[in-house]
């Protein structure tokens, strides 16, 4: 831990597991939108990119999680030092409850639509809402690393805009295939 880590050790044991919070947002918030943005570019209904987008943020959280877990628990094992090392319950819970927050910003605004009509562009205010949390997330990850502010948010907006223009063309393009 740095020389900026709580005292108070409810926040300590928290901070402690910030990286792990870190990696499960991005990787929510980036694949969740890489459905909504692969959706759009099918040119999907709302309906369609809610079910999509909730099937992708709670298999994708289990998954993720199951995987923190699994791989904490073999660090552990093979350090063989058990006092020092992270929980791997605390890792896989805080990659999963990272990634269903983070995850579902992308959602949030298609869900409203769901319940009461939006007339703006659904993508815009979610391409909006899930910059927010990349800049959110950037600068979480230059907290926990000591490192720039400026270029970890610069470096999760790019990877998170390059995933969503990836995912829009395969939408776009498979759509085209599809539907002739």
């Amino acid at each position: 831990m740095n020389s900026s880590t709580p005292k108070s050790p409810f926040l300590a044991k928290l901070y402690r597991y910030l990286g792990e919070f870190v990696y499960g947002g991005i990787d929510g918030a980036i694949t969740t939108f890489a459905v909504v943005a692969g959706s759009v570019g099918a040119g999907l209904d709302t309906n369609v990119i809610v079910i999509l987008g909730f099937a992708n943020l709670l298999a994708d959280r289990f998954a993720m999680s199951i995987g923190a877990y699994l791989s904490a628990n073999s660090e552990r094992d093979k350090d063989h030092n058990h006092a020092s090392s992270k929980s791997p319950i605390f890792v896989g819970v805080s990659t999963y409850i990272s990634f269903l927050i983070m995850g579902f910003i992308p959602l949030l605004i298609y869900v409203i639509d769901l319940l009461q009509d939006v007339s703006w562009n659904l993508f815009v205010i979610a391409s909006v809402l899930t910059g927010l949390v990349f800049i959110l997330i950037g600068a979480l990850k230059a907290y926990v690393t000591n490192g720039k502010y400026i270029k970890a948010i610069a470096q999760t907006l790019i990877l998170g805009a390059l995933a969503a223009v990836v995912a829009y063309d395969v939408g776009d393009v498979l759509e085209q295939i599809v539907n002739g």
